[in-house]
């Protein structure tokens, strides 16, 4: 018989199996931990948080969690926290551009200080923020003198707001730039397509689900946030009261039922948020295929 004929059949690999081959070891070891830490950290505390408010019943839970007060906090949290996004969607494509298009003195120090709300306590941003928009403050006494008040106003959430929420833009935004080579935009221009053309045919289209991603980022950084907002806020009733505090006044005052309807409100709209974020990663992934 020729070697020709001789023909080795591989065995068939089953599709069907959870474990996905590696070199090293360990899957059901690993996929234990992963799974008990996710249920004692993550889902065993928010699952409680749910069953607690289904036992306040549909109109109960109603009563609790769209009181006057509490659909002026969530106006108020949706409201700053989709303006800042809006905002630093805009500033952060700025930013990543510079950091990642040119070489200038100091870039490594302005690059250190994107990450400075990553590091920074949000009550200490709260407070510097707080301090310097303040109507004695170094921008707050200038900008009064216009007529213009930002300190403990809605205004000044939004300043904190984007204070947190610029980081989460230019660090999604700025490796796809990286893998945007200049030589696409040479060949734009060579062709004959002005600036503003190139930007809008040729770079958009490649960062936006970047940009996409980071806007829902600080979206949903924004309508947590807690710490660097209440010290510049306000925190008056209908006025400048975001939903996260009015979580706490309600713990202080013993009305947990409210805080509960109030949290699982937010917690739903942190689901959402996530979805929308991991929808936003995959439609990104199948672009760069």
């Amino acid at each position: 018989m020729s070697a020709d004929a001789i023909t080795v059949t591989a065995p068939k690999r089953s599709t069907g199996s959870l474990r996905k081959e590696t070199i090293l070891p360990g899957f059901g070891l690993t996929l234990g931990l992963t799974l008990l830490y996710l249920s004692l950290i993550v889902l065993m505390p928010l699952a409680a948080l749910v069953i607690k408010a289904s036992g306040m019943g549909l109109q109960g839970f109603i009563d609790a969690a769209f009181t006057s007060r509490a659909l002026a906090a969530y106006r108020l949290s949706f409201g700053t926290a989709l303006i800042a996004a809006a905002i630093v969607a805009v500033i952060g494509v700025i930013i990543s551009w510079v950091l990642v298009r040119y070489q200038f003195p100091g870039k490594r120090l302005l690059d250190a200080c994107v990450d400075l709300p990553f590091a920074l306590p949000t009550a200490v941003a709260g407070i510097a923020l707080a301090a310097i928009y303040a109507e004695n403050g170094w921008l707050g006494a200038p900008l009064a003198a216009l007529g213009l008040k930002i300190a403990f106003t809605p205004l000044g959430i939004i300043i904190a707001l984007m204070f947190e929420g610029l980081p989460f833009v230019v660090r999604t935004v700025e490796p796809v730039l990286q893998d945007l080579d200049k030589e696409v935009e040479e060949a734009s221009a060579s062709l004959g397509a002005g600036r503003i053309q190139t930007f809008v045919k040729v770079i958009l289209p490649a960062i936006l689900p970047a940009v996409l991603t980071g806007f829902a980022l600080a979206f949903a950084r924004g309508l947590g946030e807690y710490g660097s907002v209440i010290f510049i806020a306000g925190n008056l009733p209908m006025v400048s009261e975001i939903a996260p505090l009015l979580i706490i006044i309600k713990l202080e005052q013993f009305d947990y039922a409210g805080a509960t309807a109030i949290a699982t409100v937010m917690l739903v709209a942190g689901f959402v948020m996530l979805f929308v974020i991991n929808w936003l990663q995959r439609w990104n992934k199948r672009r760069g295929t």
